[in-house]
């Protein structure tokens, strides 16, 4: 009889195990999802927020798809830095705006599978896709010069 009460303890505590550990990777995924999602929107975010000038942001069309773009005058020069999706990873291109390079040329920064961007009424709305998982909307309304983009 102990043994046999042992063995049905056993297996309710295997079962708890099971269920616990299901559920625990499970809260885990979700939480990585989120926190890439988070990361990735954030990013773009300071990216806009620390070239916040007069002029200085803008959107074009860079390999497959948007590019959010991010000019500077340095001694004189013009130099340019592109933040865009390509080959399944959110990049990024420095260099001068009179060079044309490929989106093979970037840095990556993070997997991401979309990157589309538009500029309307003052305001620059950007759709990111991490590498798994769902959109993110950001609306960002830059403060610089009147608030209006150019």
């Amino acid at each position: 009889m102990a043994l046999l009460l042992f063995g049905v303890f056993a297996v309710c505590l295997l079962i708890v195990l099971l269920t616990g550990a299901s559920s625990y990777q499970a809260l885990t995924l979700r939480d990585r999802l989120a926190s890439d999602s988070r990361t990735c929107a954030q990013y773009l975010a300071t990216r806009v927020r620390q070239a916040d000038q007069y002029g200085a942001i803008g959107v074009e069309p860079f390999g497959d798809g948007d590019a959010l773009t991010f000019r500077q005058d340095i001694d004189g020069r013009t130099y340019v830095t592109r933040v865009y999706v390509s080959g399944g990873w959110l990049m990024e291109l420095f260099s001068a705006a009179d060079l044309t390079l490929s989106p093979q040329d970037g840095e990556r920064i993070m997997a991401a599978q979309a990157l589309t961007a538009q500029q309307e009424d003052g305001l620059l709305r950007i759709s990111v896709t991490p590498a798994q998982g769902n959109p993110t909307q950001l609306v960002l309304s830059p403060r610089c010069g009147e608030g209006d983009l150019p």
